[in-house]
């Protein structure tokens, strides 16, 4: 189960299920809460409308054995007088809650004196509120106001209020919606009239729309969730090929081949274009690498082979022992191992110290000892380390010594927010189409050239790796003297140009 919900295509469906779901309730809900209401409102009209027709009989002095309301199949009616007393009620009407009185049978006729009681009665609640309404008016009052339950004689409420009960007509007990509205009769007093409408519309259409809903919305999550997953198959789809590839790249280690890239322009597109440019610069890197360490088997070989050979000589026959030889590849194989260690640290993405290093005082350390090297250098303070960057400018002096016929010229300038050392000789110079190739690793463009005096060709290689790790460039070109110069810039000490080595 865990491993079902666990892919990306199992969640998404889950996901749109449960936000489709929730919505469905949220609006079915409402849907019925407003059928409903509605249905209720309209069965209130329509007990509204017969409580109003009965009392419009009464107010017209029409008999109470002799109201039309009473005898309606499915409306219910009840009138009470003001002591709740039942006057009259609906044929066959068996039992009536909701209405304040679950009387179903009319109270027996009054006497005549009981009649004449009542109006005495009545009159003497006049008188009283004659005599109140006057003394109203003496304190400033006026007719207007006056109890809103007053009525005239013959009046009718304009307003009703709504209870819901059940009532039993001929045995069928049913919920209704009832009305009442008060009329104020000619000679009876206040009667209100009860009268009732069926909310069996009402709850036919709830049930029905709520079995509908029952119904429909688990087939319509089903196809909700079988469409969310078959589009998030096909959407992923590509991604499972690109899962699969990486798979057997990883297996095979092969890193020649690429994963498939979609046709379209979406995130998995950009995704598998990405994993392949990711894919191309690990065989680059890795690639270099083999040629690195082929390159250095290779350069160690030489004067590993040459050290053993001395010391076997110097073995067999001691008188025979060269000893500078011997020194000589013990040195070369030294600065080999050190060039491979600062090599091996770069690639690592080892960072410069950020100290100020003023390029003049090093270009005029640099050239000291060494006779056909002249400065002109003005101070400029760049920020890195000192003694990387003195590997640089000793490695580009090394290069024009073994190339310059008389001179080098080493210069130090400032160039808008840029340190500029240059570093020229009166040599051959180097050829337009060998310039970015002279600093690749183990490169030596003189083939005539001994690995004595040409050097490994890590020199050039180093000094560019070191430039670009304090945020500069190191490129080769012509000098004035028609030989090479190497031009090293870096950002200016407290130049705004990024962190050195970023």
């Amino acid at each position: 189960m865990s491993r079902l919900f666990g892919s990306v295509r199992s969640r998404a469906t889950l996901g749109a299920t449960l936000v489709v779901a929730v919505a469905l309730v949220a609006a079915g809900t409402a849907l019925l809460l407003s059928l409903r209401a509605n249905l209720t409102s309209e069965a209130g009209t329509r007990a509204e409308r017969s409580a109003q027709s009965v009392a419009s009989e009464l107010a017209a002095r029409t008999p109470l054995d002799k109201l039309s309301g009473l005898d309606a199949e499915d409306t219910p009616v009840q009138i009470v007088d003001e002591d709740g007393v039942l006057l009259a009620a609906s044929e066959d009407l068996e039992r009536i809650s909701g209405t304040g009185t679950s009387e179903v049978t009319p109270a027996p006729e009054r006497s005549d004196d009981d009649d004449r009681d009542d109006r005495e009665d009545r009159d003497d609640r006049e008188d009283r509120d004659d005599r109140e309404d006057g003394d109203d008016r003496e304190d400033g009052g006026s007719d207007d106001d006056r109890d809103d339950e007053s009525l005239d004689p013959g009046e009718i409420s304009p307003g009703a209020s709504f209870t819901n009960g059940t009532a039993t007509i001929d045995g069928d007990t049913e919920d209704y919606r009832f009305a009442s509205v008060d009329v104020e009769t000619p000679d009876g007093g206040r009667l209100t009239v009860h009268a009732g409408a069926p909310l069996a519309a009402e709850h036919s259409a709830v049930g029905t729309a709520l079995t509908a809903m029952l119904i429909g919305f688990p087939l319509l999550l089903g196809v909700v969730a079988a469409v969310t997953w078959l589009v998030t198959g096909r959407a992923l789809r590509p991604v499972e090929g690109i899962r699969r590839e990486m798979a057997a790249i990883t297996a095979s280690e092969d890193l020649r081949r690429r994963v498939p890239e979609p046709a379209t322009h979406d995130e998995v597109a950009r995704l598998a274009r990405t994993t392949n440019a990711t894919l191309a610069a690990l065989e680059s890197s890795v690639e270099r690498q083999r040629r690195f360490v082929a390159d250095a088997s290779h350069e160690l070989r030489s004067p590993i082979a040459s050290l053993r050979t001395q010391l076997e000589v110097a073995a067999a026959h001691p008188e025979l022992l060269d000893l500078d030889g011997a020194v000589e590849d013990t040195v070369r194989l030294q600065n080999l191992a050190a060039d491979l260690l600062l090599l091996a640290r770069l690639d690592a993405g080892e960072r410069p110290a950020g100290t100020r290093v003023d390029l003049a005082a090093l270009a005029r350390e640099g050239a000291a000892g060494r006779e056909r090297v002249t400065v002109e250098a003005e101070p400029v303070e760049v920020s890195g380390s000192r003694g990387q960057l003195g590997r640089v400018l000793a490695n580009l002096l090394d290069n024009a010594e073994r190339h310059a016929r008389e001179r080098i010229t080493v210069t130090v300038r400032r160039e808008g927010g840029e340190a500029v050392l240059g570093v020229a000789d009166d040599g051959e110079g180097v050829a337009e189409a060998d310039r970015e190739r002279i600093f690749e690793r183990f490169v030596r463009l003189d083939a005539a050239r001994s690995r004595d005096d040409g050097g490994a060709g890590l020199g050039l290689a180093i000094a560019r790796d070191v430039a670009v790790r304090h945020g500069g460039t190191l490129t080769a070109g012509a000098a004035p003297a028609g030989g090479a110069l190497f031009e090293l810039r870096l950002p200016l000490a407290g130049a705004d140009r990024g962190t050195p080595g970023a």
